[in-house]
Formats: structure tokens, sequence, C-alpha cells
């Protein structure tokens, strides 16, 4: 059975305990084997060195694991999480297969240009969408940062959302659940 690292900022939700045990159920049941780094272990005393404890852990995760699945919905601004961002990265870099999901349904140029400049964009002489603040506003008709989306696609992967314009509460998993669908199609063990 393929492993399935699972990626996203869950860890920072008050029930973020049992959305990844609902995660890890829904994927046990498309026939894969979730993985997350398991936080029972003896930890350092240094705030530091724990956090380096906590990313060689996720890295020896990844590092074992067939492929990702990472909860890009935006967290803490208009992107996804940072940390999510990294997860999918070092899983791209090795090759594997990268599947992502956001529950937000704007592609990320709408939501620049909405949630971080309020609406106050306008085309530059040469057409360009650009704030008050003269940057460009990227629009790839994707959910997140070219890098992030175009690398999964590269990989055979995708980036899974609700409709345009819809945006499901985070506990919400039916996306997540697209992208299970999509592994199990992408490795051929679809029943």
């Amino acid at each position: 059975m393929k492993t399935v690292y699972l990626a996203g900022p869950e860890v920072f939700f008050p029930d973020g305990a049992a959305i990844t045990a609902a995660k890890r159920e829904l994927t046990r049941s498309y026939g894969f084997v979730p993985q997350i780094w398991n936080e029972e272990r003896d930890w350092p005393s240094d705030k530091f060195e724990i956090g380096v404890f906590i990313a060689r852990g996720n890295e020896a995760v990844m590092s074992g694991s067939d492929f990702i699945i990472a909860n890009m919905t935006p967290f803490r601004g208009i992107s996804a999480d940072v940390g999510t961002a990294y997860e999918i990265g070092f899983m791209c870099a090795q090759g594997k297969p990268a599947f992502g999901y956001t529950n937000d349904g704007r592609f990320y140029g709408q939501r620049a240009a909405e949630d971080f400049y309020g609406g106050k964009v306008a085309p530059d002489a040469k057409g360009v969408t650009r704030g008050p603040d003269g940057q460009m506003v990227e629009d790839h008709a994707m959910s997140d940062n070219l890098m992030l989306d175009g690398g999964m696609h590269l990989r055979g992967g995708l980036v899974a959302r609700p409709p345009a314009g819809t945006v499901l509460p985070f506990g919400n998993l039916s996306v997540f659940e697209a992208c299970l669908a999509a592994a199990k199609r992408f490795f051929g063990t679809a029943s």
C-alpha cells in the first residue's frame, strides 16, 4: 500500500486533532497509509532545538512516504501555510507525486486583489494588474503561487478546490477526499 504524507496547518487549530483523525480514517478508506510525524517522543528543552527536532522528524516521515496530500487552504493570510509550502517543495524535489487541496475556491489572484489589496488594484499601462504599492498581482488561474500548483501538476498531481467563489470551513473534508480519489486514479488503484 502507498504511504501518503498528510501536510497542513491543522496542528494549530483547536479542533486539529479531530480533523486529523478524520483525515486519517478517510485516507485508509481509500487504501492508503496516512503518515504524520508522531509527536510522542522525548523533546529537547530549548525552543530552537524543539523546532529543529520537529523539522527533522517531518523530513524523515516525508522521505519515507510515497506521495503528499497538502492542505493549501489560505492560513494566516492569502496563501498556503509556509510550512506546508516547504513540505510540498520537499516532496516535489524528491520527484514524488504531490496533490493539494484548498477549501477556498477563489484563485490566488482574486484573493490577492480582494483580501490583500481590498479591491484597490488596477491595470498599469501594459495591462498588468498592480496593487497601490506597485506590485504585480499574480494571476495564473491557480489556487496559489505558480510554483506550488505548477510543481504538483508537473508530477501528475493536482490542486483540488471547491467551485469558484465557494469558501468551505477548514474542517470540511470534501475537497480533501477529491484528492484521495485523484491519487487513487493516479496510482491505478481505482476500484
